[in-house]
This record gives structure tokens, sequence and C-alpha cells, in this order.
């Protein structure tokens, strides 16, 4: 398994002491009640009083300033001062905040994570094991009964759906403007966008080149999402809507005209790999030798920081147990190896483009 140099630095050795290891063995036993709690202590604004606070707060202070128990208000300090978000002062009275709840309480990565996990997986996660060894989400039973997250996202509660598109727009959105770059170096008219959701890398298409058509090709009821989103904005009038259910193997790509770009973002990592073949298979039944598949996604083994590979190893989990049951944040060499069985190369690889992304761009095989 090749890997990114600070990942093979990471991940090649054992380097930790056995009270170290201990450490680390408990706080993952513990790992539940370490999340809840310090996701209340975001929740019911302490963290934040702390911070604004010039010599932190003492137990009663924060009792009389949240209005919560003293034993509700107790548990929780004694909690996050052993997990480390907050310290005490000197005085050993006065609470004050590490930081580590610096970072719980101000860093958006941290945040749209945390509400994602609360929001989306919690609950789900229990399923786990059930959903490995059946390979299909049982987590999501307690949202509803559909066989993938996708054919429900538009029935979610509005707080799931929220957690969900912040997760989803957080990480695609900040590399858009390098994808932008990359895309249109190629100076396309027509772009097909695949799993396009809400119509977002479609407005930003059409704002960035004045004469590119883009087709957006989901399922029916996200083109539905999509065409409300879109409507009235800059561009909208050059956005085309295309149903499909690309679980279907049987359900063609759009043939009514020809695009220079067919445009996967953050997409392939919601399928598994027989599923991903079969969309690459068909994606190329429609390709020219001027065409080109760009598939941008978090490949795991890319990273340059190990933090990056664990959100995105962490992530496959919700893809277990909500999303399908089968796809995962792919390591990269699976993906290329994917996309030759499909009938097509990897051309260039993109990296370093926003929070991690890289771009895979692909053509026809030469016959």
């Amino acid at each position: 398994m090749n890997l990114s140099a600070p990942l093979e630095k990471a991940y090649l050795r054992d380097g930790l002491t056995a009270r170290d290891a201990q450490r680390k063995a408990e706080w993952i036993a513990f790992g539940p009640a370490v999340f809840q709690a310090s996701r209340i202590m975001v929740k019911w604004g302490i963290l934040e009083m702390l911070r604004n606070s010039d010599n932190g707060l003492t137990m009663s202070e924060i009792v009389e300033r949240t209005g919560k128990t003293p034993y509700a208000i107790k548990v929780l300090m004694e909690a996050s001062l052993c997990i480390g978000t907050v310290m005490l002062a000197e005085d050993r009275e006065h609470f004050l905040l590490t930081k580590t709840g610096w970072c719980l309480l101000t860093d958006r990565l941290t945040q749209v994570n945390m509400a994602f996990n609360h929001d989306v997986n919690y609950e789900g996660w229990f399923r786990l094991e059930e959903s490995l060894e059946q390979g299909r989400p049982v987590g999501l039973e307690h949202f509803g009964d559909w066989p993938t997250v996708y054919e429900g996202l538009s029935c979610l509660p509005p707080e799931v759906q929220d957690s969900w598109f912040g997760f989803d727009h957080f990480y695609s959105d900040s590399s858009f403007d390098a994808a932008l770059a990359v895309v249109f170096g190629r100076k396309p008219r027509t772009l097909l966008d695949v799993g396009g959701n809400t119509g977002r890398w479609a407005l930003r298409c059409v704002d960035y080149d004045d004469d590119v058509r883009v087709t957006i090709m989901d399922l029916p009821q996200q083109i539905g999402m999509m065409r409300e989103y879109v409507a009235g904005k800059n561009g909208a009038d050059r956005i085309d809507g295309y149903g499909i259910n690309l679980l279907n193997p049987l359900a063609p790509f759009p043939t009514e005209r020809h695009y220079d770009v067919i445009w996967m973002s953050q997409f392939l990592d919601c399928f598994g790999e027989d599923e991903i073949e079969s969309i690459l298979r068909r994606a190329a039944a429609i390709m020219d030798d001027g065409s080109r598949l760009c598939i941008m996604e978090t490949f795991w083994d890319r990273q340059n920081f190990e933090l990056a590979s664990f959100c995105l190893t962490m992530t496959s989990l919700y893809f277990a147990a909500i999303a399908n049951g089968n796809s995962k944040m792919y390591h990269s060499e699976d993906m290329e190896r994917i996309v030759r069985k499909a009938g097509l190369e990897v051309e260039a690889i993109h990296d370093d483009l926003g929070y991690g992304h890289s771009i895979m761009v692909c053509r026809k095989k030469e016959k």
C-alpha cells in the first residue's frame, strides 16, 4: 500500500510508550462520552463563556450563567477537565479554556464534523457491526426505509439535512476555485456534472465561463431540489437537469449533446467498486478522444497530514452504516485500478486542492 511521505512516517511505526498506548485505548473506550460531553459544552455556551472571560469562571458562576443544575455543570466540567478542553487556573477554583477547547469552539472543520457526526451518524453507528456484516446501511433505518441515504435525503429532518449538506459542501467548496482552473484549462463548452446535487458546482461553472453549458445528472428528486436552488441565479438558464438512477446498470448517460468534460466531484465515493466500474463504463461510452473525465475525490493516501487521513477513513464508516453499506473514501490506487477496468486511463492527477482534494483526469484508452 503506497502512502504519501507524511503518512508513511505516521503509519509505518508504533512509537507510543506503553502508558501512551493505554491512554489512547481508554480514550477509544470512552469515545462516545467524550464526544457528547464536548458537544454539550459547545451547545450550552460554556466554552464560549470561558473564552470571553478575563480570568476564567468558577463552577458556581457557570451554573448561574447557564441556568443549569450544579450537578449537570459539575459532571460536565470535571469530564472536560480530563478530556482537555478546559483547565484549572492557579487558584484551583477558576476554569480556563485550553487550546483544544478553543479549536472545538472556533475551528470550522471541527464544527462541521461534529454536527455531521451527531445529527447524521451517531445513532446509526450503534448498528455499524450489523451494517458491515450485511453489506447494507442498517444504521439508516432510524431515519426511514430507504436502500441508501440518497433516496431519502429530501425527506430527512431539516437539522439532519443541514448537517449533511454542511459537511458535503464544506469539503467540496474549499476546492472549487482550484478545480475551476484545472477543468477550464481545457476550455470546455459543455460539461456533464454527474451527481451534481443542489447545483453549487454548476453555478460556479456558469459564473466562471459565460459560454459553458452544464447538465446536472442525478436522482430525479435531487434534480427537483437543484431546480429550486438555482432558480433566479446568474447563469441558471445554462444549467439543465437529467434525472437518472445510476445504480441501474442499464441506465445510459445522456447523448443529446457531446460533453467536453464529464465531472464527478465527491461522487464515486458514494458507490462500491462494481458500481463505480459500471458508472465509468457508461461514461466512457459517450466519450471520444477529445473528452476528459475529471474525478475529484479526497483520496486518503494522498493527504499531507495524518489528521486529514484520519477524518477520511472515519468517514468511510458513515458510508458503511448510513449512506449505502458498500462505499468508502478510496485509496487512489484502488480508483486507478477501477478506471482501467472501465476502459479508461489516468492522464494526470492534480493534488492539494482545498481540504485535501485531488482531481484524477481520465481519457479513453488508446486503441
